[in-house]
C-alpha cells in the first residue's frame, strides 16, 4: 500500500507539468519524512555515496566530446563518404543517412546529437534531389536513435551505474545488435525508395571514395580509439570518454578548423547544462531507488513472479510492455534511472544475463525516443523538417514497425547481445 502511495504521489506531480528529477525527488523526501523513520543523515549519505562513482564522470566528457563533434563539421564529412559507399543505390541520399547515424553515433553517444548533426545537413540535400519531406524526416528520425545502441552510449552508462554492470561489457555487446538494426533501417528505407523509384546518385569511382574516406578519417580514428582502447585495456571507459573529448576538441578546433577557438565557451557550457540536468535526475534516482530498496519492492516484486509462475520469457514480455508505456511520458535517462534498479533484481533472480538485460532496456529506450508525445527525437527532426509531430509520427512508423520487430529479436535471442563480449572473452 505504501509503495502504491508512492507511485500515486510521482505520478501526480508528473501530470502537473513538473520536470521528473524535481518530482521524483519531492515524491522521495515527502514520503521519507512523513511515512518512514529514515534519518536525514541517512538520506544526505546516500546522496553522496550515490554519484560518488567513476563511472558517472564519463558522461560529461561524452557530451563534451559529441558537441564538438557536432558543430565541428564531422557530420558533413561523414555525410560525404556515406554517400560515397552507397549513394548510387535506390534512396543513395536516404540510405546514406542510415549510414552516416551509424558513424556519427559511434561516436556521439547521443540520439538528438545525431538527429540534429546529420539531418540538419541531409534533410535538406535530400528534399532538393526530389525526396518527399515525410520520407526523409522519417530515415533520419529513427535512424539517429542508434546513437544510444551504438557504443560509446551515455544511456548504457546510466544503466551500468545503476545496477553495478560492466560499462565495457555494455559497449562492446551494442556493436552487434547496432550494426544489425543499422542494416534493418537500410533495408527498409531501400525497399521504400525502391517501391517509389526515388531517386539515385551516380555511382562514386573509386577514387572519389578514397578522397571521401581521408576527409573523414579523423572522425572514424574516434570509434577505434574508444572501442579499441576499452577492449585493449588501455583505458578504462570513463578514461576512453576523457579522451574523446580531448581528441574531438583537436580535431574540431585544429585539424577540420571548422569550429573556432572564439566558440569553444559556448560548446562547453551547452555541455555543462546538458550534463548538470543529467547529474540532477541521477541524484533524485538515487534517493528513489534508495527508496525502493527501503520498502522492498525489488525482492517482493522477484518473488512475486515467481510465485505467479513467471518464467524469463513472461517477464521480458512484461517488462518490454511496461518500458514501451513508460516511454509514453518519460525520457531514457529517466525510465533507465528509475526501473533499471528495480527490475535489475528480478531479472537476476530469474536467470537473465545483466548484459543482455541492459541492451533490451537500450532498445527499448530506442523506441520511445521516436514515438510521441515526448519522444526527443521526434521534436528535434521537427524543428529541422519544419513538420509536425503528428505529420512526423505518421512518417516514422515503417521505420518504427521495424524498430519493434527488432526488439522482439533483441529480447529471445540473447546471442545477439552476448556473442561478441563471449568472444573476446568478456
Amino acid at each position: 500500500m505504501r509503495v502504491v502511495v508512492v507511485f500515486a504521489l510521482l505520478l501526480s506531480l508528473m501530470l502537473t507539468g513538473m520536470p521528473i528529477s524535481i518530482a521524483l525527488g519531492l515524491t522521495v523526501l515527502s514520503f521519507m519524512f512523513t511515512l518512514t523513520d529514515v534519518r536525514t543523515e541517512s538520506v544526505a549519505l546516500k546522496l553522496f555515496t550515490g554519484i560518488e562513482s567513476f563511472e558517472i564522470m564519463a558522461i560529461p566528457f561524452f557530451i563534451l566530446a559529441g558537441n564538438f563533434l557536432t558543430h565541428g563539421g564531422v557530420a558533413r564529412r561523414m555525410i560525404a563518404f556515406a554517400t560515397a559507399l552507397v549513394g548510387h543505390w535506390y534512396g543513395g541520399l536516404a540510405l546514406a543517412g542510415v549510414v552516416a547515424c551509424a558513424l556519427f553515433a559511434a561516436i556521439s553517444g547521443s540520439s538528438p546529437a545525431t538527429v540534429v548533426a546529420i539531418g540538419s545537413v541531409i534533410l535538406p540535400a535530400m528534399v532538393a534531389q526530389g525526396f518527399p519531406k515525410r520520407f526523409g524526416a522519417g530515415v533520419i528520425t529513427t535512424s539517429g536513435s542508434l546513437g544510444i545502441l551504438i557504443p560509446p552510449s551515455i544511456p548504457m552508462v546510466l544503466y551500468a551505474v545503476s545496477t553495478n554492470s560492466s560499462v565495457g561489457k555494455l559497449f562492446i555487446a551494442g556493436i552487434v545488435p547496432g550494426l544489425a538494426l543499422a542494416s534493418l533501417l537500410g533495408a527498409t528505407t531501400f525497399y521504400r525508395a525502391w517501391r517509389n523509384d526515388y531517386p539515385r546518385m551516380p555511382k562514386a569511382t573509386f577514387r572519389e571514395r578514397i578522397d571521401a574516406f581521408r576527409n573523414s578519417i579523423w572522425g572514424i580514428l574516434l570509434i577505434v580509439i574508444v572501442i579499441g582502447g576499452i577492449y585493449s585495456g588501455l583505458f578504462t571507459p570513463t578514461e576512453a570518454a576523457a579522451v574523446s573529448a580531448v581528441y574531438a576538441f583537436i580535431v574540431a578546433v585544429f585539424i577540420y578548423k571548422d569550429l573556432k577557438l572564439s566558440d569553444v565557451p559556448r560548446v562547453l557550457l551547452s555541455s555543462a547544462n546538458l550534463s548538470a540536468m543529467l547529474l540532477y535526475i541521477i541524484t533524485n534516482a538515487v534517493l528513489f531507488s534508495f527508496l525502493m530498496t527501503y520498502e522492498n519492492v525489488p525482492h517482493a516484486l522477484a518473488q512475486w513472479m515467481i510465485d505467479q509462475g513467471f518464467g524469463w520469457i513472461g517477464f521480458l514480455l512484461i517488462v518490454n510492455l511496461l518500458l514501451l508505456i513508460a516511454g509514453n511520458v518519460m525520457e531514457p535517462s529517466s525510465i533507465i534511472l528509475i526501473m533499471a534498479p528495480i527490475l535489475f533484481p528480478v531479472a537476476i533472480k530469474l536467470g537473465i544475463d545483466p548484459i543482455h538485460f541492459g541492451i533490451l532496456m537500450t532498445v527499448n529506450m530506442e523506441v520511445g525516443l521516436c514515438h510521441p508525445p515526448v519522444g526527443l527525437n521526434l521534436y528535434v527532426a521537427s524543428g529541422i523538417a519544419k513538420m509536425g509531430i503528428t505529420e512526423l509520427t505518421v512518417a516514422v512508423w515503417p521505420w518504427l514497425l521495424t524498430m519493434l520487430g527488432f526488439l522482439v529479436i533483441v529480447t529471445y535471442w540473447p546471442g545477439l547481445s552476448l556473442w561478441l563480449p563471449r568472444l573476446l572473452g568478456m
